[in-house]
């Protein structure tokens, strides 16, 4: 039987995932400065090593040090993961206030008593 890493964040990949991560963020927040083209294949780059992973302690670190990348990671993941890095209850509070918000709108349209 033979062991599938398949999903798998190891050491080297973990380590080009930080340094990309690391990069897209200075760019990100404008202490590193590139053109549009260098910009998609750094994002691309880091799309590419971010597939078909499954998030362990250490890529979650990465990921919680890097919105940009944790945005990108969402994003591939979407389909069966949802927006996963997202904090619950940030979450729980924007769909509360959104629900008082539909309520009180609800509440003061016109014809209703």
């Amino acid at each position: 039987m033979t062991h599938s890493t398949e999903g798998a964040v190891g050491p080297g990949k973990i380590q080009t995932i930080a340094m990309l991560a690391g990069l897209l963020e200075s760019v990100e927040r404008g202490f590193q400065r590139t053109d549009a083209d260098g910009y998609r294949r750094l994002a691309e780059r880091l799309r590419t090593e971010l597939a078909d992973i499954t998030p362990d302690d250490q890529l979650r670190q990465v990921l919680a040090a890097s919105p940009a990348a944790a945005e990108i990671y969402e994003n591939l993941h979407y389909a069966h993961a949802g927006l996963c890095l997202r904090p619950m209850d940030a979450a729980v509070r924007a769909e509360k206030a959104a629900a008082e918000l539909i309520s009180r709108v609800r509440s003061d349209a016109p014809g209703r008593a």
